[in-house]
């Protein structure tokens, strides 16, 4: 049996491909099978990279695999993260997916650290001055322990001086909350008093 090429064309001479292999090689087939693969978003530059597809048609398939997805009733789209896509499951389906199990990162971070990420996020680039300020108390080795996990980075230091860093979130933040950008953040109207 011949190979097939990425274009899903069948191939010449006497072999003949059998629709499960057309299937599977069609270009619409190689985008899904590698967003189906990958547990961090990939980039529509990095889609086509591998698949040898162009950027634009690589977007196209994203679009037309959506609306499958929702005609056949799915429990999951490709939905655009931190400068990639990533096939996650939709909202209505969290009580399931999270009694399955929890989030790495909600899993794993306290309510110090969560309240210290969240004020990180909403001021940054932002002193740990200020994050002290706003918390009432010493933050340092929260934000140490949050730099360790990838969720916050340094990003420059304040013209004044002494010079005190300052920080921001990462890409991987993003990625673990399911934003696009911190302008995704909740605004804080949205937020009900208890």
């Amino acid at each position: 049996m011949g190979k097939l090429n990425v274009q899903g064309e069948t191939p010449t001479g006497d072999e003949v491909a059998t629709p499960e292999q057309e299937l599977r090689a069609s270009p619409k087939s190689i985008v899904e099978a590698l967003l189906f693969a990958s547990d961090r978003p990939i980039t529509i530059q990095k889609l086509g990279e591998i698949s040898g597809i162009d950027g634009k048609e690589v977007r196209g398939y994203v679009e037309e695999l959506n609306r499958e997805y929702e005609e056949q009733g799915r429990s999951y789209r490709i939905e655009e993260i931190a400068g990639g896509f990533q096939i996650l499951t939709l909202p209505e389906f969290s009580e399931w997916v999270g009694a399955l199990t929890r989030s790495q990162v909600e899993s794993r971070l306290s309510k110090a650290a969560l309240e210290t990420l969240a004020i990180v996020a909403y001021k940054q680039p932002v002193l740990r001055a200020e994050v002290d300020a706003i918390r009432g108390v010493q933050s340092g080795q929260i934000i140490r322990t949050l730099m360790e996990k990838g969720l916050v980075k340094i990003t420059g230091r304040k013209e004044v001086p002494g010079r005190p860093m300052l920080y921001g979130t990462t890409r991987k933040f993003l990625e673990a909350f399911g934003l696009r950008s911190v302008g995704d953040l909740p605004k804080a109207e949205e937020f009900v008093q208890p």
